[in-house]
């Protein structure tokens, strides 16, 4: 076995999976097959009321059940999802899209097709919990570097200095505080803001 391989395998065993499922042949089939994965998993039926909160895949029919009251407990929990659908049809198509799923299993199910969409499903969701974090990377950049922008502005009307010389008193605060260039601005222009509001103005000297 390839490292890569053996890498997947060892995820899917780390899972602790959920699936909701009747409990019938089929139902039996798909809980043996995941435990002898090796991964931790329970099966449950009817649908609960809401999702455990230690899940981190779910296994979930769709069809003929009431499941979207789960769609909340989907959303916060963030599990990797794999549908599992009787036909297709704009009903269950639509449902697969309400619970975001990242893998798909039709019935009747076959042994051969399970670990290809568990291991696909999981892969799935963490390339879109990788770009989540990115993007609120990115977000929270941006975000200081506006609030920069706006300290340099405030500092270069209350201190009659340009704009190089704002950018280093806030960078040199910075520094020496030992925090982010973005927390000083942060607390330049709250101040500023909060004195405002009393009618008062606030001026940042540079140390001499």
């Amino acid at each position: 076995m390839t490292a890569p391989a053996r890498k997947i395998l060892d995820d899917l065993r780390r899972a602790r999976a959920l699936v909701i499922h009747p409990s019938d042949e089929e139902g039996a089939a798909l809980l043996e097959q995941l435990r002898r994965l090796g991964c931790a998993v329970s099966l449950v039926w009817p649908p609960p009321a809401a999702l455990p909160q230690d899940i981190d895949t779910l296994f979930i029919q769709l069809d003929d059940a009431q499941v979207m009251h789960l769609v909340p407990s989907i959303e916060e929990i963030e599990p990797a999802v794999i549908a599992i659908v009787a036909y297709e049809s704009p009903t269950s198509l639509k449902a697969i899209a309400d619970v975001n799923a990242h893998g798909v299993l039709n019935k009747p199910l076959h042994p051969r097709g399970v670990l290809t969409q568990f291991a696909l499903a999981r892969y799935r969701r963490g390339y879109e919990g990788r770009l989540i974090s990115k993007i609120n990377r990115l977000e929270e950049t941006m975000k200081g570097r506006r609030t920069v922008e706006k300290a340099v502005r405030l500092l270069v009307e209350l201190n009659r200095i340009d704009e190089d010389a704002a950018y280093k008193m806030l960078r040199d605060r910075a520094t020496a505080s030992r925090v982010p260039m973005a927390s000083v601005a942060e607390s330049v222009v709250s101040a500023y803001e909060a004195m405002s509001g009393l009618g008062l103005r606030i001026a940042l000297a540079e140390k001499t």
